[in-house]
C-alpha cells in the first residue's frame, strides 16, 4: 500500500439499512440561537426506531405513511417532541432545542454531606453487570460512516502527498452497512450488506464500536465509569436532574483521581430507579492520541435501553503528521429477547448511606442465585452484583456448548457478495445521515483517483507475477520465494544479516536457501484448514580469517490441524554455535562492538552433530518436544584482532568465556549423546473464536515450563564424553492491574541431578547483556549481567520482574502521562550454588515517541555495587520478532 493509502486508511471503520421508500421527514435541528445540532438523536417512539443528523444538524428518514411522535435528543439540550402526519411526501420538520436546566433540588445536597452521584454511581456500578446480561439475545442494522482528514505532514513530504493525490484538509470518507446479532454469553454475528470506500480497505467491521459496553469494566484498556473499580480512578459529582420521555436522569460529573491515558473525563447521565445509561460524553487518551465517546440511548422496550446514535473522534500528531478522524454509527431496527431469569426488578439498597432491610441482609444460601433474582424483596448492592456473578456462572456460562466451555467470545464475519457492487443510487436510499458537502467533494476525488489507482495495482499485480517464476539480482540477500505449482517452491531467507564479524571467523559470509512442498486441505466446516509441509532448509558459512567453512541441513515435516500439530525432522552438519543456545548476542550487534570499540562478547565454539527431533502441540494449551542429539565438540581460539578501534589500553578477550566455576576441562574436546524433553502448560487457557476458528488468549494465562535432559556417557567409545541429569521448571505471565500498571515476570529454577562430566556448553546459562541495546520484552533477560560469568553446573534459581506504573515519579506530571510515556522499574535476581547473590535494579522511561525506551540500570554482587548503564530499546508494547 503506497504512502497515501497509508495515511488515509490509518484507522476509517462502518454502517444500517432501512427499507426504501419515497417519503418521510427531513429537516433541521438547531439551537434557539440557530447553530446546528451535529449527531442529535431522531427518534420515532412509536417505532422504537431513529437516526442522528449529520455534522451540519441535518437529517432525512424514510417513513411509510402514518402518524409518528418524533423525538429530539441531544446531550445538554431539553428533549422535544412533535407529532407529526406523513402523507406521499416529504415533510420538512425543523427543530430547536433549548439548553437543560438541572434541578438541583431533585435531590438533598447538604454541606459535608455525602455527594449524591456516589449513590447514584454505586448502583449504577451494581448493576453494570445486569444491562449486559438483560438481553438474550438482540440484533440490529448498524450504519456506520468514517471521515477523517490529514491536517498537518513534514514539509519535506507535502509535495510528494500531493502528488500521490493527498491533500491536507481534505475529506477522506468510507460507509457500511451491518447488522450485527448479539447473544448471551458473548457471541456476535456481523453481516456486512454494502461497503462504500476506495482502495482496499473494504474489510473493516463497525462490530468493535458498536459492542465497546461501557457496562464493561475496561473499554479498549480505558477504565469505564461503570468498572467494579470505577472509584479507585474516578472522583463522582452530582449536578443536577431532569426529566427526559418519563424517566428521570442525573447528570454526573466524571473526574480522574489521576488524568492522563487510559481513564475517562466528562459527564454520564444515569437514569433513576433502572441505573441505566441513558447518554454520555467522555474523553480520553491513548498512545498519545486524543479520543472523544458520545453516546445517546433510547428505549427499545420497556425499561430496556439502548445506544441509538455513537460518535468517536480520535485525533493526534506523529512524526510531524497529524490528522482527525470522525466516526458516526447509527444503530436502528433492534430486535431484541428479554432474559426472563431477570425479568424481576428489585429496589437496590446502598448499604452505605440507606437502612437495610432484614431480608436484604440476611439472602437464604440455601437457594440458587437464579431464584434469589426472581425475588421481589429489596437487595444491597453487594449482594445483588454477588447474586448476577453466581448467575452468570451457575446459568449463563453452563448453557454454552460443551465444546466451548473455555471459549469466552465468539464472532463470526461475512461480507455479502453484493456489498462493493451497490450504486450511488442504493447509497442515497439507505442512508440515514445526509453527506455533507466536504463528504461528497471527497466521494468524487476519490472515484476518479480509484481508477488510477486500480491501474498501478493491475500494473504492478502483472510484475509481481512475472518475479514469482524470476530471479532477481540480490534475491539471495533480501529473501525470496519461487513458486513451481502443486505447493512446491523454493527461496531464500534473509541472508544480508548472515554477513557480519567475529574474532573467531573474522569476516564471514552465510548463506540460507530452502526447498519447501506444502499441501492444503480444507475441512467439512469449510473454515478450517490441515496443513502438511515437508521443509530443506541448507545453510553455509565461511569465516575469511579463520578459513573454515560450516555446513548443515534441516529436514523438517509438519502436520498441523485447527488446534494442534506435529513438527519432527532431523538436522546435521558440522557448524559454529554460541555457548548459550539462546544466543544472547545478536550478530550485528557483536560486530558493531568488536569493530568500534574492540569488544568481543559473543564467545562460539564448532560441533559436528547429528539431531532428531519430534514436538506435538496436543493443544493450544499444552505442547511437549522430544530431541535426542549427538555430537563432537571443540573449543575455537580467535584468528582475527582487526578493530577500527587501536588504542593500545583495549584488547580482545579470549574466546574461553570468564566463569566462577567452569575449570579448563570444562572447555576440552568431547562428545555428547543427549535426550532433551520439555513439556509447555498454560493452565486456565482460554479462547476467542473469529469465524469458526478457534484463536488463544495468551495473556490471560501464564506459562509454566518443565524440562529434562540427560547426558548418556559410553556412546562414543572410551573419550570424554557428557554425563549428567538435569531438571528445570519456570513460569513467566504478564498481571494487568486494569489502567494501574502491569507485571511481567519470568521465573526459573533448576539443578543437576547429576553432574558427572558437565562441559561448558551444557551449564545452564542466563541471558545476559553486555550493549547499550535492551533487549525486545520486558521480562525476557538481564540488563547489565555478564553473558556467561553465573553459567552454572550446580543448582540455580533466577527471577526477573519488570512493574509499569501508569503514574510514579515523572509520570506525575498530566503533560507526560497525556504523552503516553509510562514509567518501568524492574529487579532481577540470580543466584547459583557457585557464585555470589548477583541482582539488579532499574528504571526505564517506556513509550517516547510511541515507540522508544530508555533505561537506566545496575548490578550488585551479595549487594556491593558492580557496574550501571543506560539501555535504548523498543517500547515494550511492541513485540518484535527478528526469527
Amino acid at each position: 500500500m503506497n504512502l497515501r493509502l497509508l495515511i488515509i486508511f490509518s484507522g476509517l471503520l462502518f454502517f444500517s439499512v432501512i427499507e426504501a421508500s419515497s417519503q418521510g421527514i427531513k429537516g433541521k435541528v438547531n439551537t434557539k440561537e440557530g447553530e446546528p445540532l451535529p449527531f442529535a438523536s431522531v427518534f420515532i417512539r412509536n417505532l422504537e426506531d431513529g437516526v442522528p443528523t449529520n455534522e451540519n444538524g441535518l437529517y432525512e428518514f424514510r417513513l411509510k405513511p402514518g402518524f409518528y411522535d418524533v423525538v429530539i435528543q441531544y446531550l445538554g439540550y431539553k428533549s422535544l417532541i412533535k407529532t407529526v402526519e406523513v402523507k406521499n411526501d416529504w415533510v420538512e420538520l425543523n427543530f430547536s432545542l433549548e439548553p437543560q436546566i438541572y434541578n438541583l433540588s431533585t435531590v438533598e445536597v447538604k454541606a459535608g454531606a455525602e455527594d449524591p452521584a456516589l449513590t447514584i454511581m454505586r448502583k449504577a456500578i451494581s448493576k453494570a453487570k445486569y444491562h449486559r446480561l438483560q438481553l438474550q439475545e438482540y440484533s440490529m442494522m448498524v450504519y456506520l460512516k468514517g471521515t477523517g482528514q490529514l491536517t498537518d505532514a513534514p514539509f519535506f513530504l507535502k509535495k510528494k502527498l500531493e502528488e500521490e493525490g493527498l491533500k491536507l484538509n481534505e475529506a477522506y470518507t468510507s460507509e457500511s452497512v451491518s447488522r450485527i446479532t448479539f447473544s448471551l454469553p458473548d457471541k456476535v454475528d456481523e453481516k456486512v450488506i454494502s461497503i462504500r470506500t476506495n482502495g482496499d480497505n473494504q474489510g473493516t467491521s463497525p462490530a468493535p464500536y458498536i459492542q465497546t459496553s461501557f457496562y464493561q469494566d475496561q473499554i479498549n484498556e480505558i477504565v469505564s465509569p461503570l468498572s467494579r473499580y470505577a472509584f479507585q480512578y474516578y472522583q463522582f459529582r452530582y449536578e443536577g436532574s431532569f426529566f427526559d420521555q418519563n424517566v428521570m436522569v442525573s447528570k454526573i460529573r466524571v473526574t480522574p483521581r489521576s488524568r492522563g491515558e487510559r481513564v475517562f473525563e466528562g459527564y454520564i447521565y444515569i437514569i433513576e430507579d433502572l441505573w441505566a445509561i441513558h447518554s454520555l460524553d467522555l474523553t480520553s487518551s491513548l498512545l498519545g492520541f486524543q479520543i472523544r465517546a458520545k453516546q445517546q440511548y433510547a428505549p427499545v422496550a420497556e425499561n430496556v435501553w439502548m445506544p441509538l446514535t455513537h460518535t468517536y473522534t480520535f485525533g493526534g500528531k506523529i512524526f510531524g503528521f497529524a490528522g482527525e478522524f470522525q466516526y458516526l454509527a447509527s444503530t436502528r431496527d433492534y430486535k431484541i429477547k428479554l432474559n426472563p431469569d431477570l425479568a424481576s426488578k428489585p429496589e437496590i439498597i446502598d448499604e452505605k448511606v440507606q437502612a437495610v432491610p432484614v431480608p436484604a441482609s440476611k439472602p437464604s444460601k440455601s437457594l440458587s442465585a437464579l431464584e434469589q433474582l426472581a425475588s421481589e424483596e429489596p437487595k444491597t448492592r453487594k449482594e445483588y452484583r454477588k447474586l448476577l456473578n453466581e448467575y452468570e456462572k451457575e446459568v449463563v456460562m453452563q448453557e454454552s456448548e460443551p465444546d466451548k466451555k473455555d471459549v469466552i467470545s465468539e464472532r463470526s464475519y461475512s461480507v455479502d457478495s453484493l456489498a462493493k457492487k451497490r450504486g450511488l443510487s442504493y447509497w442515497d436510499s439507505i442512508r440515514p445521515v445526509p453527506l455533507t458537502l466536504k463528504e461528497v467533494e471527497g466521494y468524487k476525488r476519490d472515484d476518479s483517483l480509484a481508477v488510477i489507482e486500480a491501474a498501478k495495482v493491475s500494473k504492478v499485480d502483472s510484475v509481481a507475477k512475472k518475479a514469482r517464476s524470476k530471479y532477481e539480482p540480490l534475491d539471495f540477500l533480501y529473501g525470496a520465494n519461487y513458486n513451481f505449482g502443486k505447493g512446491i517452491s523454493v527461496g531464500f531467507p534473509t541472508n544480508l544479516t548472515k554477513f557480519s564479524f567475529n574474532t573467531v571467523e573474522g569476516w564471514k559470509v552465510g548463506l540460507g536457501f530452502f526447498y519447501r512442498k506444502q499441501e492444503t486441505i480444507k475441512l467439512a466446516d469449510s473454515v478450517n484448514r490441515v496443513r502438511k509441509s515437508f521443509n530443506i532448509e541448507p545453510e553455509l558459512r565461511y569465516g575469511f580469517s579463520s578459513q573454515r567453512f560450516y555446513s548443515k541441513v534441516n529436514f523438517r515435516w509438519s502436520h498441523t490441524q485447527p488446534t494442534s500439530g506435529q513438527t519432527w525432522g532431523m538436522e546435521g552438519g558440522r557448524y559454529i554455535y554460541q555457548f548459550n543456545a539462546d544466543d544472547p548476542i545478536q550478530e550485528q550487534v557483536n560486530a558493531a562492538y568488536s569493530l568500534l570499540v574492540r569488544k568481543n562478547y559473543m564467545k562460539l565454539y564448532e560441533q559436528d552433530f547429528a539431531r532428531v527431533y519430534w514436538s506435538h502441540r496436543v493443544n493450544y494449551g499444552l505442547t511437549y518436544r522430544v530431541n535426542f542429539h549427538l555430537a563432537e565438540r571443540r573449543e575455537l581460539f580467535n584468528t582475527s584482532d582487526y578493530s577500527l578501534y587501536n588504542k593500545p589500553e583495549r584488547t580482545y578477550t579470549a574466546n574461553r568465556p570468564d566463569n566462577v566455576e567452569a575449570s579448563v576441562g570444562s572447555f576440552a574436546s568431547h562428545s555428547i549423546a543427549r535426550i532433551h524433553a520439555s513439556l509447555d502448560w498454560r493452565p486456565g487457557l482460554t479462547y476467542s473464536i473469529r469465524n469458526g476458528r478457534k484463536n488463544p488468549n495468551y495473556d490471560r494465562s501464564p506459562e509454566v515450563t518443565l524440562m529434562y535432559q540427560k547426558a548418556i556417557p559410553g556412546i562414543f567409545g572410551n573419550g570424554l564424553a557428557a554425563d549428567f541429569d538435569q531438571v528445570e521448571a519456570s513460569v513467566k505471565h504478564a498481571v494487568k492491574f486494569a489502567a494501574s500498571g502491569k507485571l511481567d515476570f519470568n521465573v526459573t529454577g533448576g539443578t543437576f541431578l547429576n553432574a558427572n562430566q558437565v562441559f561448558f556448553q551444557d551449564f545452564k546459562h542466563f541471558g545476559g547483556n553486555r550493549t547499550l541495546f535492551s533487549n525486545m520484552g520486558a521480562a525476557a533477560n538481564f540488563r547489565v549481567m555478564d553473558y556467561y560469568r553465573y553459567s552454572t553446573s550446580g543448582a540455580y534459581v533466577s527471577a526477573i520482574a519488570h512493574y509499569q506504573f501508569r503514574k510514579f515519579l515523572f509520570t506525575q506530571l498530566p503533560m507526560l502521562r497525556f504523552s503516553g510515556v509510562r514509567e518501568n522499574i524492574f529487579v532481577n535476581y540470580l543466584k547459583t550454588e557457585n557464585s555470589p547473590h548477583y541482582t539488579e535494579i532499574g528504571y526505564s522511561l517506556d513509550n517516547l515517541f510511541r515507540f522508544f525506551r530508555v533505561e537506566l540500570a545496575a548490578g550488585f554482587e551479595n549487594g556491593n555495587f558492580l557496574r550501571a548503564r543506560p539501555l535504548v530499546g523498543i517500547a515494550t508494547f511492541i513485540n518484535v520478532n527478528f526469527d
